[in-house]
């Protein structure tokens, strides 16, 4: 049996509590601009033999659906510079805030976890912690990348993180300096799961629908772009904040964020990882271990804005553990327009898109697909209760039973192993 291994690191992203405060019902707010959500143009010419993975979401065109997600990936102008060299659709920069000399980040502050062969420290990463903070560049800093990065990418899509106190003001002054370096769109961080929540900042505003409405009403009241809210996954039901974030103004929701953790313990030093000083602190996981806690917290979402939005006019964007083409697909077929890579980047490197790209447009020849939208959300249908999977698996055992029976002959039947297990099942 494969065991698990702890190793930490000293090299970071991301973003307490687990409770969601909904008091009311939220009403809805005007929008201020509608945007059509679609593949490209040519992406529905079925002649073509070659699959299109070209999106436009809210209005922003991208050459491919992969997005670079907020952290260290996107900490400075180089490392930027570098995705859109390398093709990624669209970068997402690391969360920034006003007063950048209250982020003081530790080190080490990331921990792995690895599946091997007796605990091996060379076994494969399938869990990563961080305990960093936001960006602690300071923001002029930051804002004049934005602005080089616009001037010498026009036609490249550059999403700017924000994160702030609970303070009209100072969000207002926040989106007003990141708007002036042409930025395309927002994304706020309503979900970093450790770090100042004592200041209502990120998940502690994620979690409690009622601050997370008021803020948001800020901010698309003042916003001119497209504005993506940013949803943590420590929460019981997440499709009710993003209902929230949409209702309020917002163009789109990205989800998930890191999952609250602690990576463990050291068995000899009996202190846990990372250790800063003898002590740690819980902080966000990823990788790997947490996609298919992601698919299932973007298929919720994604069932809610299918019941309640104009899925023309609002976007989901997925993210959780994608190393693959075929994990991307995943996130596509729930719904998500585009899919963010954040972890995946800093294990296998910024070329890792040219293999999400081959990989994608390899599962969507085997389906014949042409584009992004003819598989976007197609298996959302397949979603149902428990009970109703109980009716109809005893319903199925009944055309079986029926057909068998009148073939008189069990000799064209396989699987027949699986109607028997079945029958077993529903009888007991």
């Amino acid at each position: 049996m494969a065991s698990l291994s702890l190793t930490q690191i000293r090299t970071g992203n991301s973003a307490s509590g687990f409770s969601l405060n909904c008091r009311g019902k939220v009403q809805a707010r005007p929008c201020r601009v509608g945007f059509r959500v679609s593949a490209s143009e040519n992406g529905n010419n079925k002649a073509s033999s070659e699959p299109d993975l070209s999106v436009t979401v809210n209005g922003l065109k991208m050459a491919n659906p992969f997005v670079i997600g907020s952290g260290p990936p996107g900490t400075n102008y180089t490392v930027m510079k570098k995705a859109f060299d390398e093709g990624w659709g669209a970068v997402i920069a690391k969360t920034v805030s006003l007063d950048a000399a209250k982020v003081i980040n530790v080190t080490p502050r990331y921990a792995r976890l690895r599946a091997g062969a007796n605990g091996s420290a060379l076994g494969q990463i399938i869990g990563w912690e961080n305990i960093e903070l936001i960006s602690d560049r300071p923001l002029e800093t930051m804002l004049k990348e934005f602005k080089q990065l616009k001037e010498e990418y026009p036609d490249r899509i550059l999403i700017a993180s924000i994160m702030e106190e609970y303070n009209k003001v100072a969000w207002e002054e926040l989106i007003d300096r990141v708007e002036q370096t042409g930025v395309d769109a927002i994304e706020v961080n309503f979900s970093c799961p450790h770090g100042m929540p004592e200041r209502k900042m990120g998940a502690a505003v994620g979690q409690d629908c009622a601050l997370l409405e008021e803020v948001c009403g800020w901010i698309n009241s003042k916003a001119t772009v497209p504005v993506w809210a940013k949803m943590t996954p420590n929460i019981t039901d997440i499709s009710q904040p993003a209902r929230v974030a949409l209702q309020s103004g917002c163009k789109g929701v990205a989800a998930i964020n890191t999952i609250m953790s602690v990576m463990g313990i050291n068995l000899n030093t009996l202190r846990p990882e990372p250790c800063v000083e003898g002590y740690s602190t819980p902080g966000g996981y990823s990788a790997k271990a947490v996609h298919p806690i992601a698919l299932g917290k973007v298929m919720s979402i994604a069932k809610m804005m299918k019941s309640e939005f104009d899925m023309d006019k609002y976007s989901l964007s997925g993210i959780g553990g994608v190393e693959t083409g075929g994990d991307a697909a995943e996130f596509i077929l729930l719904g998500a327009n585009t899919v963010q890579v954040c972890t995946g980047v800093m294990m296998h490197g910024y070329g890792l898109v040219k293999k999400l790209c081959d990989e994608l447009k390899d599962f969507m020849r085997k389906h014949n697909f042409t584009s992004i939208e003819d598989f976007r959300g197609a298996s959302l249908q397949y979603f149902t209760t428990h009970t109703d999977l109980v009716q109809r698996q005893q319903e199925a055992i009944r055309q079986r039973k029926a057909i068998k029976k009148g073939l008189q002959s069990d000799k064209d039947w396989t699987g027949d192993g699986f109607v028997k297990e079945s029958e077993s099942m529903v009888s007991n």
